[in-house]
């Protein structure tokens, strides 16, 4: 089992000083995302090339291209797609805007039917929705969550969008620097460093999960090894 990181202080004041701190939004999917992908495709590429029979300047060029065209195609995707939840969650707070304006007893009673579902009950329920309803923002961003399940904090599709290219870009390298280097047998060495680039994303990854750091290196290793050995054996087959 995974070793969980120390407890944070409960003091009323370590509390109060975590609470204050504002949001921060979160982009390890992107980061994770784009540096386990272009480590697989572009060796996988590599695999099939090498496999094939091709040589080494076919590798380069193919590599290259799958490492700069994927890379990008890969970073609009992702901005496009947190665009898209950005646009929506304007959309929706727009809508519980104008429905706390024109209809505020509704909403008043879908906060009240809410928490009741979650077991609060009179008259401590009645204190919640008080509560909650007494201030706009926080009325529309409980609306937000508990109505439609969205997070009320915005992810920058931007950010996003760089963080997965990045990534992509120097993970991806890591396959075609031994055939740029004309180094004596290539594809091992690619094997070995592009092995190595899995396993350490892999246990950076465990970083904010619950799975031990070697099993999640394990993990990554064996789903990116098994990509790269179906490629190069495809790339055997066809050549």
């Amino acid at each position: 089992m995974a070793k969980l990181p120390p407890p944070h202080s409960h003091s009323p004041e370590s509390i109060a000083s975590r609470l204050a701190k504002p949001v921060r939004t979160s982009y390890l999917r992107d980061f994770v995302y784009g540096r386990i992908d272009n480590a697989i495709t572009t060796f996988a590429i590599v695999s099939g090339v090498w496999g094939a029979h091709l040589p080494v300047r076919t590798v380069l060029i193919l590599g290259i291209a799958n490492l700069l065209a994927d890379g990008f195609s890969m970073a609009v995707s992702n901005y496009l797609g947190s665009r898209a939840e950005s646009e929506s969650l304007k959309r929706f707070r727009a809508i519980e805007e104008k429905h706390i304006q024109l209809y505020p007893e509704g909403e008043r009673e879908e906060i009240r039917q809410i928490f009741s579902r979650k077991g609060i009950t009179r008259p401590a329920l009645e204190e919640v929705v008080k509560a909650i309803c007494s201030e706009r923002n926080r009325w529309i961003d409980t609306m937000l969550t508990e109505e439609y399940g969205l997070s009320p904090s915005l992810h920058s599709p931007l950010r996003a969008a760089l963080g997965t290219f990045i990534a992509f870009v120097i993970c991806g390298s890591v396959p075609l620097i031994p055939f740029m280097a004309e180094i004596r047998l290539p594809f091992h060495v690619a094997a070995i460093a592009t092995g190595i680039t899995f396993f350490l994303i892999g246990s950076a990854k465990s970083r904010w999960s619950s799975q031990s750091w070697w099993a999640s290196g394990l993990y990554t290793l064996a789903v990116g090894s098994s990509a790269s050995a179906l490629a190069f054996a495809i790339g055997a087959f066809l050549g």
